[in-house]
């Protein structure tokens, strides 16, 4: 029934829906679920294109066990500053961790991101992560490692407590459309370089000359979209 947890029928249904070709929001009024709750069952579970439905069902019984068995990180009950069930938080901090997997960011990186998304300070020291994600020190080291080098995140310095702060900002993902354009504009550089190494004439120079100017357009484009959505988005004090 709507509101409990998917079934193993369900699940079923869903991965018929995705089979032919039905859109989320269409097998959610099927099931008479929220659409949000289609979306987040796929893409925990591998995406519209390797959705298993057995499989995605064995899987969310191992998650309930680890919950049920794995004490909490912080003290039960009572709400935050502003009103919210913690529950409710770590919800939203899983399914911003598996869609930003379903991206490309590796598990453990999108858990720390999603971590600094959903905390409203923005910033966690490395022993605040270890807690909240119940995870080893090097696992928060490995990740942040990662997410300075995508410019995902920055560190700063808590002078209160002696201790570095990972911190997100507003320019967090202008920051890392740069950092990607930059890498686009590397590989379009060496495609051209290949191109003229191979001959640009050879089907193999026509190729890599293309895959150049495409890298180099879109790159181009990139930029002077991010920096426009930024002005329109940053505080006004920041214009």
């Amino acid at each position: 029934m709507p509101g409990d947890r998917l079934t193993q029928q369900d699940r079923r249904h869903i991965a018929a829906g995705l089979a032919d070709g039905l859109t989320y929001a269409e097998i959610a009024r099927r099931l008479e679920r929220p659409t949000s709750t289609v979306t987040r069952e796929v893409m925990r579970n591998g995406g519209p294109a390797d959705y298993r439905a057995d499989h995605a069902h064995r899987a969310t019984e191992r998650r309930v066990h680890r919950r049920k068995t794995t004490p909490p990180a912080a003290a039960p009950g009572g709400a935050d500053a502003f009103g919210r069930d913690p529950q409710t938080v770590r919800e939203v901090a899983d399914q911003l961790t598996d869609l930003l997997v379903q991206g490309g960011i590796p598990q453990m990186m999108a858990k720390v991101l999603a971590a600094l998304y959903t905390t409203d300070t923005g910033s966690l020291t490395s022993a605040e992560l270890v807690r909240r994600l119940q995870v080893s020190p090097a696992s928060i080291s490995k990740a942040v490692g990662y997410l300075e080098d995508q410019e995902l995140i920055r560190r700063e310095r808590d002078p209160r407590r002696r201790a570095e702060r990972y911190a997100i900002d507003d320019d967090v993902w202008f920051q890392a459309m740069l950092a990607s354009a930059r890498a686009n504009a590397l590989l379009a550089d060496a495609a051209r370089q290949s191109a003229q190494t191979l001959g640009t004439t050879t089907p193999a120079g026509i190729r890599l000359e293309n895959m150049s100017q495409f890298l180099s357009r879109v790159g181009d484009d990139l930029v002077r979209s991010a920096e426009h959505w930024r002005q329109v988005y940053s505080p006004p004090d920041r214009r």
